[in-house]
């Protein structure tokens, strides 16, 4: 009874459920919180509050990461110059390889063989320059000589048509003294180091390129064994693949280049003869050759020249010289450059001519040189990685060229 008085007299939940109990008091007394001790000053903290082991040897990686990378990018901002020219060395080098190896092939000692073959490019190009530098001398001399007549016509033209009194005397007079011309005196004197300096690093780039290209050249067995001592079978076969791929688009390139250099050296020279100007043999040989390998600026070279030879014999036809240069150029670069390129080098016309666009971006004029070739032995290389497959029939049909209609005849109608 005494329990189940006691279960009474306690107070319940609304809900129903009774309160916990009261905790029994241990023997050792009430059980109490221990206040907050505060962490002196000096004394270290507990182990897992400390910093991790691995954090000072990342935070050392990842310093000695961006050290590098500084280091990396300012070295390759200093040899761009040299890469560049290894990688024109390298075209040039798969340029001549077809004649090395066919006289390597009758007996000759590759070396001797490439050393050769650039003697003959030497001689052809220093023989070319000193034709057209004789020439240019002489023109110029004679143009010098017939200036103050032309100048006089010129003038005479001018006072008859506006009614002017002007005199040559008087022009030459103001030229000579006018302040200008005295400014621009004195920069050409000052710039006199530049240019040289220019011509030397030119002639240190030009030799830079001529060996690295012997080299690529004379050693190419020993650089291709060299190479593919270090892959794996399979990937061997794939590097001499690439290698032959180069070799055949470059030449292929290069044949281009060389037909295109004689249509335009042909057209040009008929235009020279029918004008009667003076060495149109030699100028239609600068023409073609200048145009087709100076790229960007090979084309305006290419008509100084002659325009300025033509303006000796007659102003007009220099005027003329001009406009054929120009009409010529845009038939070259819409209808007859497409076509050849497409089909020596077997790339696409819109592909070589946004691939020039791309090399002239990154590389400048030699990019613009070495694109398509480039373009032409990467697009070789993949292809053979490319599954394709048979078309659909519904594809076949919505790709096919259109075929005109036959209109059906009605019957009694002829």
């Amino acid at each position: 009874m005494a329990a189940s008085d006691e279960t009474t007299d306690r107070p319940e939940d609304p809900q129903g459920t009774p309160p916990p109990r009261p905790a029994a008091p241990s023997a050792a007394g009430p059980v109490t919180e221990a206040p907050e001790v505060p962490v002196p000053v000096g004394v270290p903290a507990p182990a897992d509050a400390r910093m991790p082991r691995w954090l000072p040897r990342a935070v050392v990686l990842v310093l000695a990461l961006v050290a590098c990378f500084q280091l990396g990018s300012w070295a390759f901002h200093q040899l761009i110059g040299l890469l560049v020219n290894i990688l024109i060395a390298f075209f040039l080098a798969l340029a001549i390889e077809p004649a090395v190896a066919r006289m390597a092939a009758r007996g000759i000692r590759r070396g001797l063989a490439t050393f050769l073959v650039f003697l003959g490019v030497f001689v052809a190009a220093a023989g070319f320059l000193v034709l057209l530098g004789s020439v240019l001398a002489g023109q110029i001399v004679d143009l010098v000589e017939s200036f103050p007549g032309y100048l006089d016509s010129l003038i005479g033209s001018i006072n008859d048509t506006f009614h002017t009194d002007l005199s040559r005397l008087e022009i030459q007079d103001s030229l000579l003294h006018s302040d200008w011309l005295q400014k621009y005196v004195q920069n050409s004197a000052t710039g006199v180091l530049d240019v040289s300096a220019t011509v030397l690093g030119g002639l240190f780039k030009l030799l830079t390129i001529g060996l690295f290209s012997f080299y690529f050249a004379a050693d190419g067995p020993r650089l291709r064994r060299a190479l593919c001592s270090v892959l794996p079978p399979a990937k061997q076969a794939e590097v001499l693949r690439a290698w032959e791929i180069a070799v055949t688009k470059t030449g292929g390139y290069l044949y281009s280049r060389g037909l295109m250099a004689l249509i335009s050296g042909i057209a040009h020279y008929i235009l020279f003869a029918v004008l009667g100007v003076p060495y149109a043999p030699a100028l239609a040989v600068w023409v073609g050759l200048v145009s087709q390998f100076i790229p960007t600026i090979g084309t305006y070279l290419a008509g100084a020249l002659p325009m300025l030879i033509a303006f000796t014999v007659n102003p007009w036809y220099a005027l003329y010289v001009l406009g054929f240069v120009v009409v010529y150029q845009q038939f070259e670069n819409y209808v007859l450059q497409p076509k050849l390129t497409s089909k020596t080098v077997d790339i696409h016309p819109a592909v070589a001519f946004g691939s020039v666009i791309a090399g002239t971006a990154l590389l400048g004029a030699v990019g613009a040189l070495i694109a398509i070739p480039a373009v032409a032995t990467m697009q070789a290389f993949l292809g053979a990685y490319v599954k394709r497959y048979a078309l659909t029939g519904d594809a076949d049909a919505s790709t096919a060229r259109a075929r005109p209609r036959r209109r059906a005849r009605m019957p009694g109608r002829p």
